[in-house]
């Protein structure tokens, strides 16, 4: 999800009460919570797993046991350096390691929890395993959360400075937010189902419950039936609703396999792609190549495809 949501989600921990627990408890909570998206930065290295965004750093071994103890250590230093200069700290809370640490645990292991709740997915187990997971109950930026989150922590912090019971408010949100949440998967579940009844004796996989931005209970739905892609929308009132006809893969064109030998940004984004699909629109000796995931609209129509021109004679 986006880093605005990741941010909240350790705020409101944090406004829950969690960030009494030590001294930059509320850092550790909302650094904690968006540091596994350092890997947007790793795209050059050699090393797969880190290359890909939501690989490593959003998996159980790298993004939640690897680097919290990292985080904690900095702000340990960050904090021993300001003891240093004489710095008086206005929440007058003690620096208890250990707690520190735990607090940076609670924040990490919120990211890959919300960012598995979407269709892009996340590598949960690498790097031992390349395989991606998703369970569809939120779009990437879900502003019904930004609001009941984003309200429930201006209250919060407001009561705090007036000495009021400035947990309650954070607490609410939470409770919310995951009824909310469970709304949704329960949503996603139901679309799935519908997918694989209208199907009947067909094989289908990989099928992709899409929450709209503004209307979390439809879905876009979108699925893989042997070579080709389907869609559909659902919602829990119509139902499924009338079904595409099968938009083909389009890998096997001979110039989609020249334009992706010759791209090494190609290479990296299909290593992230779910379901690949790649179309060629033909002017004379110009050749337009679209390569996307079906995810996210056909090629040439989703703000995620990659466009390249070739000459064909």
């Amino acid at each position: 999800m986006d880093n605005l949501t990741h941010s909240m989600a350790g705020w409101v921990l944090g406004q829950a009460g969690l960030k009494t627990e030590s001294r930059k408890g509320l850092a550790a909570l909302i650094l904690g919570a968006n540091m596994p998206d350092i890997d947007v930065f790793f795209g050059w290295v050699p090393w797969e797993p880190l290359s890909i965004h939501r690989g490593f750093t959003h998996g159980l071994v790298g993004g939640v046991l690897v680097m919290p103890p990292i985080l904690a250590g900095l702000l340990l230093l960050l904090d021993r350096w300001q003891v240093g200069r004489g710095t008086v700290f206005r929440s007058g809370l003690e620096m208890r390691p250990w707690r520190l640490l735990a607090l940076c645990y609670v924040g990490a292991i919120t990211h890959p929890m919300l960012d598995v709740l979407t269709t892009y997915s996340v590598q949960l187990l690498s790097p031992f395993s390349s395989g991606w997971y998703h369970s569809d109950g939120l779009f990437i930026i879900d502003l019904w959360i930004w609001l009941f989150v984003g309200g429930a922590i201006f209250w919060s912090k407001r009561r705090e400075k007036r000495g009021g019971a400035w947990r309650t408010p954070a607490r609410t949100a939470i409770a919310v937010t995951l009824v909310y949440i469970a709304a949704n998967l329960a949503i996603s579940a139901r679309a799935g189902a519908d997918v694989r009844a209208w199907a009947g004796q067909r094989p289908v996989d990989a099928i992709f419950a899409s929450p709209p931005p503004f209307y979390p209970w439809r879905r876009d739905m979108v699925w893989r039936e042997a070579a080709c892609y389907r869609r559909a929308s659902y919602s829990p009132v119509a139902g499924l609703g009338s079904v595409g006809g099968c938009e083909p893969t389009g890998l096997d064109d001979p110039l989609v396999r020249r334009t992706i030998a010759g791209s090494a940004s190609l290479h990296k984004f299909l290593k992230w792609s779910i379901l690949p699909q790649a179309r060629v629109e033909r002017s004379g000796c110009d050749a337009r190549v679209y390569v996307g995931d079906a995810r996210y609209g056909p090629p040439g129509q989703s703000r995620l495809a990659r466009e390249t021109t070739l000459k064909t004679c």
